[in-house]
């Protein structure tokens, strides 16, 4: 699974987080999408490979602009990832 970083300027309040969420869930199969306006980013957690031009392609679609983009490979951590041998 990515967990990939979109650095976003132009968000504002809840509404724009709301605008961009939709946007992403549309566009891609992903396993969560979720933004902060005061944090300036969207973060995406997916199994399939996202490029960064498609990202930006996205997310000027509905009228902001992406400032940064960045991947990495993500396990997800659950309650009991610390008993495991």
């Amino acid at each position: 699974m990515l967990r990939i970083t979109v650095g976003i300027e132009g968000m504002a309040c809840g509404m724009c987080e709301a605008h961009i969420n939709e946007a992403v869930r549309s566009a891609f199969q992903v396993k969560k999408v979720t933004s902060s306006h005061t944090k300036k980013q969207t973060v995406i957690l997916t199994e399939q490979e996202i490029t960064e031009q498609q990202i930006k392609g996205v997310i000027a679609g509905v009228g902001y602009e992406v400032v940064s983009v960045s991947s990495v490979q993500y396990e997800k951590k659950g309650l009991f990832f610390a008993f495991r041998g």
